[in-house]
């Protein structure tokens, strides 16, 4: 053997070994990946499917929560598989694993604040994970740090880093778990729609009362409204009293999520309502409030 062709030995058995271990490594990393992805993939269909069979308008909360369940679990799974093989790449390029003590520990060290910030959204995400506070499908308001405006949407996706949810005019809101400060759920167990109903002064309340109720009747006797209520909507009273006008409070209690429909709907038929009755509305109907609550 020459000294020419010591090298090119050398090579050719580190290709046959360590190089077609690597090989090997990103493959099966590539492999679990798509099997991750595909088992999750199966699992969210049969959970999707299984709501779809039943006659429930919305996910129940446990369905919710066991479509977290999976992508998290997947994302988790997916990081173990990426950094195991990552260190068996690098030791396969004969990279020595003690050597990188000290260059990690600088690293650690400059990079503290970000790492920090990763740790905290991990653990968030693990305790909003485990305390079921909102799963997929769930209408959340978010208030982040930092932001005066909280985040309000559908959840999209959950993993033990990020937040996902998509807001009603479109765009897709991007949460670090370890920045959320607060978390309003809209659509657990049961929700309820608002309406504020402000009318003239020199009307009687009895009279305005006796047709809010009569609406609700109205409402209750509708077999596709019915289905998203839990009970017939109530008559309140006066909520609020001003120089020339006072309002009247209705609510009803809805399924999760569709306090907005239920809202929608009571305000249009009380208009109605009110101007069959020669009674003129204010304009500010059309900005009843729907609220999220548990049992």
């Amino acid at each position: 053997m020459t000294a020419a062709s010591a090298p090119l030995d050398g090579l050719d058995r580190w290709a046959r070994g360590d190089l077609l271990e690597i090989v090997l490594l990103v493959l099966g990393a590539i492999l679990l990946t798509r099997l991750a992805e595909w088992t999750r993939d199966r699992v969210v269909t049969r959970i999707d499917q299984n709501a779809r069979e039943t006659d429930e308008l919305v996910r129940s909360e446990a369905a919710k929560h066991r479509h977290v369940v999976a992508q998290v679990v997947t994302w988790a799974f997916l990081a173990v598989v990426y950094l195991v093989a990552a260190v068996l790449v690098v030791q396969r390029l004969g990279v020595p694993l003690a050597g990188l003590v000290a260059p990690a520990a600088l690293l650690s060290a400059a990079l503290g604040f970000g790492l920090q910030r990763f740790v905290q959204d991990i653990g968030a995400g693990f305790f909003i994970t485990a305390e079921h506070q909102y799963g997929f499908g769930d209408v959340v308001r978010i208030s982040v740090t930092g932001v005066s405006e909280p985040a309000v949407g559908t959840v999209e996706d959950v993993t033990l880093r990020v937040t996902r949810i998509r807001s009603v005019t479109g765009e897709v809101i991007t949460t670090p778990n370890g920045q959320i400060t607060q978390v309003t759920n809209l659509s657990r167990d049961w929700a309820r729609a608002v309406i504020d109903v402000p009318v003239p002064a020199a009307i009687e309340v009895s009279r305005v009362t006796d047709i809010l109720k009569r609406v609700g009747e109205e409402a209750w006797n509708d077999d596709r409204l019915r289905k998203m209520m839990l009970d017939p909507p109530s008559v309140m009273g006066v909520e609020r009293i001003e120089v020339d006008t006072f309002s009247v409070r209705m609510v009803a209690r809805t399924l999760p999520g569709m306090q907005f429909d239920v809202g929608r709907e009571l305000r249009a038929r009380v208009a109605s309502a009110f101007r069959h009755e020669g009674i003129n509305v204010s304009a500010d109907l059309d900005t009843g409030r729907a609220t999220g609550g548990a049992s």
